[in-house]
């Protein structure tokens, strides 16, 4: 940015300083991207070198990233899981369960115990497997003698059984055979389902959607080098952010879906950073001639909104940090990484690239494009067909600006009825081992069965204890006292609730509980640390939401010098988000469109998208709304009339826009034909996200408020302004 001495400028009567519109030498940006440029080979060698550095390790993400991290760190069901691997065994929510089921003779049968001995002696040659429990009569063998459960405690982390599910599960089904059948469940097996599956999914999604953004590229530049340069910021940011997280997991776990996100906002913000710069590059290059020239204007102008982009970015996603759910925090860095690595190479690789390439940027034209000093004068004189809807909308405000708020409320509407739940075991596929495993256990013990709650107390209060399960509503079964064999003084007790874990009941039995069982007595599960991570999430929704909120309008604040600019932007965004998630309860709650997705809705929207979509969706809208108030702000700068900025920021910047909202909805609709349900979730909620906050409130709404709060818009008080640094995107 450049910061220029509030003394050595004369402010107007709106805050603006006089000399704002006059154009200055290049600032920080505009020679860095010089300096880039000069020094290509440098530039080049210096990215190759992190490329390759960082490169090298990213092949092991898919293997080397965590499976697990879905809790919430500190609660009481937490607790229970350490507190049940240190002293019972590993009998914790994360050890494994093998499910032998058959269709005719008993389990007590020599045949079948001798499959019970083989995936016995499986479990525990892995180093991973604490205690092996052989199945017990009147517990974990059915009343038809029909099917019998092999519990292999934990010795390794939550994420670490994760990776252990993934290798026996395999082995174990292998085992099923004349009869028999062996299948590998519980919550560990069910991450590692979910995460293939979602993991598969995904890159199915992100392969479908290349060719698509290919095309849309080609159209918006005319050009198959310039089509290109989108593609230079998105590997290099991939690369470089999937190393970064393998080197980061050796301090921390950082979940495997860290890698998904990162590797779709390196796509979405790659393209929207090449977009807006080599738009602005073509024109400038049209006006001078000199490459270096141009680069300097670009850098100077563009990237500056390109900076504050990315900053924006940034700061909405790091209020996901203060979720405490380790998978959200090691995304939400995931996803940080792949800006910075792509905001990086924007401000420094793309302009030596620029630079280098000068009027070779349209080379390999297509026939059916423009002559390339068509295309150039063209981007000088910008969109013509924005143009005229800038005019337009400045005579009509109401005529476009109430139908678009409308509309948008509507949408929003449905927000007021959400429901929140975490997943249910409908969120892996039919033939997935741990979904087999789960529904063989409900038939032959109940539905409760897989949600079976563990109740850790001193060992003195076993009795109250099972007293109280017994007394409780909604627990179908109480198991006698197992103390703990390490001579610590403890005891748990389990009890088998009489609904599905996913039933919204249990967090009513679970809550009864924890208000009757006494003071030291903690309850813990799997079902249970799903419900204590929705409550988690819960509680810091409005935290993060207004955290996002507050700092998005600082940024905008600070890069703008116009408190009404600013809150029109931040506001707008956040109208867009909620009519994303308005429809959300319409297709996933509702069912509305269920059968054309190809899914069974489970009557509410997965607990994790709130807080997370909405810092998505909230940081892309913002990348939009930058690059519109940013070029209304330069034409203001230059020619301190109101309509100028709408009109010229229409003209210039309506068109990347659009394209880069097209580009966004694709690869996020790509995402909806997924099979799993929550890829659906993110490519509904994120597509719908952009393609309003692009279609109605970027090229409608906001320009429309723009023009009703005319010179104000871009007003400051005076003694904001003193506080405030001075940055410029006129150049």
């Amino acid at each position: 940015m450049t910061v220029v001495d509030d003394a050595a400028s004369t402010p107007l009567a709106d805050g603006t300083d006089r000399d704002a519109s006059a154009t200055h030498g290049d600032g920080l940006l505009g020679r860095l991207g010089t300096a880039a440029a000069r020094r290509f080979r440098l530039t080049l060698v210096l990215w190759l070198a992190v490329l390759g550095g960082l490169g090298v390790l990213a092949p092991k993400a898919m293997t080397d990233l965590a499976g697990a991290g879905w809790q919430a760190d500190g609660s009481q069901s937490v607790q229970v899981r350490q507190l049940a691997e240190q002293h019972f065994g590993g009998a914790a929510s994360s050890a494994l369960q093998v499910v032998v089921h058959t269709d005719g003779k008993p389990v007590s049968d020599p045949g079948v115990q001798a499959v019970i001995a083989k995936a016995t002696a499986i479990l525990r040659s892995d180093a991973r497997v604490a205690d092996v429990v052989p199945p017990q009569a009147g517990s974990t063998v059915s009343r038809d003698g029909h099917t019998a459960i092999l519990l292999a405690g934990a010795k390794a982390d939550p994420n670490d059984m994760v990776r252990a599910a993934d290798d026996l599960k395999g082995p174990l089904a292998g085992l099923s055979a004349d009869g028999v059948q062996v299948t590998a469940t519980g919550a560990s097996v069910l991450w590692s389902d979910f995460n293939a599956a979602n993991h598969s999914a995904m890159l199915h999604s992100e392969i479908m959607s290349w060719p698509v953004t290919m095309v849309i590229l080609v159209i918006a530049f005319g050009s198959i080098v310039a089509a290109g340069l989108p593609l230079l910021l998105t590997v290099s940011g991939l690369a470089a952010s999937a190393g970064a997280l393998v080197l980061l997991n050796h301090l921390t776990p950082v979940s495997i879906w860290a890698m998904n996100f990162a590797m779709m906002f390196a796509l979405a913000l790659g393209i929207d950073y090449a977009l807006f710069l080599v738009v602005r590059f073509r024109a400038a290059l049209a006006r001078h001639g000199n490459p270096l020239q141009a680069v300097a204007e670009t850098m100077d102008t563009a990237g500056k909104a390109v900076a504050l982009s990315g900053a924006t970015v940034l700061v909405s996603l790091s209020a996901v940090m203060l979720v405490p759910v380790p998978a959200f925090r090691s995304m939400a860095a995931g996803i940080m990484l792949a800006v910075i690595f792509v905001l990086g190479a924007t401000l420094t690789l793309l302009p030596a690239v620029l630079g280098r390439l000068g009027h070779k940027v349209d080379g390999g034209r297509l026939p059916w494009a423009k002559k390339a000093a068509e295309i150039e004068s063209e981007e000088a004189a910008g969109s013509p067909m924005f143009a005229r809807w800038g005019e337009r909308l400045w005579r009509h405000p109401f005529r476009y600006g109430l139908p678009a708020l409308a509309v948008l409320l509507a949408l929003a509407a449905p927000l007021l009825g959400l429901r929140t739940s975490m997943p249910s075991i409908t969120v892996v596929p039919k033939d997935a081992s741990a979904r087999v495993g789960y529904t063989q256990v409900q038939q032959a013990f109940g539905p409760g069965m897989p949600g079976t709650l563990q109740i850790i107390a001193p060992a003195a209060e076993a009795d109250a204890v099972r007293a109280v399960a017994t007394a409780t509503p909604g627990i179908a079964a109480v198991t006698p006292a197992a103390p703990a064999a390490d001579g610590s003084g403890l005891a748990m007790v389990q009890a088998v609730p009489t609904v599905d874990p996913s039933d919204k009941a249990l967090g009513a039995t679970v809550d009864k509980l924890r208000a009757d069982l006494p003071p030291e007595a903690k309850v813990g599960g799997a079902a249970v640390e799903n419900l204590d991570l929705q409550h988690a999430l819960n509680a810091k929704t409005p935290l993060v939401l207004g955290v996002v909120l507050t700092l998005g309008f600082v940024l905008l604040l600070v890069a703008l010098r116009a408190p009404l600019a600013a809150l029109a932007g931040t506001l707008t965004s956040l109208l867009s988000t909620a009519a994303a998630f308005g429809v959300a309860r319409l297709v996933f709650q509702d069912g509305h469109g269920s059968g054309l997705l190809g899914f069974t809705p489970q009557g509410f929207l997965d607990g994790w998208a709130p807080v997370f979509f909405f810092a998505m969706i909230f940081a892309i809208a913002m990348d939009y709304t930058v690059f519109l108030l940013a070029s209304a702000k330069e034409h203001f700068e230059l020619t301190g009339d109101p309509k100028r900025a709408v009109t010229e920021a229409l003209r210039h910047s309506g068109r990347v826009v659009f394209a880069a909202a097209a580009v966004m909805v694709a690869v996020f609709f790509t995402f909806s034909l997924s099979g799993p349900l929550p890829p659906k979730e993110m490519g509904i909620v994120l597509g719908v996200a952009v393609f309003l906050d692009a279609a109605l409130i970027r090229l409608v709404l906001l320009p429309v408020l723009l023009r009703l709060l005319g010179r104000s818009a871009w007003s400051c008080p005076r003694w904001l302004a003193r506080i405030l640094p001075n940055m410029r995107f006129s150049h």
